[in-house]
């Protein structure tokens, strides 16, 4: 007999930063989405259906977790992805590059069945805009 497995799901995503005010800013032009808590090194915006992004300056995020993590190099990218379903791709993607998003690589199809464009944000955090291709 197997033991119960406790329920867990999913609601905060952190991300660490390296400058918290300029990364608010994109995320807020880029989604528009409103925030949720602010101190002076982490803010948690609001994401629709319930879930949350944080932002933490990464010495703030190390404080927590006993480590900083890695500073990403300009032009370099982090080792995850954020992955969103835009109900309207064309102006989702056009309010990111408007935000100051950089292009990784462009809308298509994808094998798994999304249309799915990747951007970078300015520290380097990967953001998939997508939706599921037309059947």
């Amino acid at each position: 007999m197997t033991a119960a497995r406790p329920a867990v799901s999913h609601v905060l995503t952190i991300l660490a930063v390296e400058e918290l005010q300029p990364s608010v800013e994109f995320y807020r032009a880029a989604f528009g989405w409103d925030v949720e808590v602010e101190t002076p090194v982490y803010v948690e915006l609001r994401v629709p259906g319930g879930q949350r992004i944080g932002l933490y300056q990464r010495e703030g995020f190390g404080r927590n977790t006993g480590q900083v993590p890695t500073k990403i190099p300009a032009g370099e990218l982090a080792p995850c992805e954020l992955y969103f379903f835009a109900e309207d791709l064309d102006a989702a993607m056009a309010q990111l590059t408007r935000a100051g998003a950089r292009e990784l690589s462009p809308r298509s199809l994808r094998p798994w069945g999304d249309e799915a464009a990747y951007f970078a944000d300015p520290t380097g955090n990967v953001l998939v805009l997508a939706r599921r291709a037309a059947t």
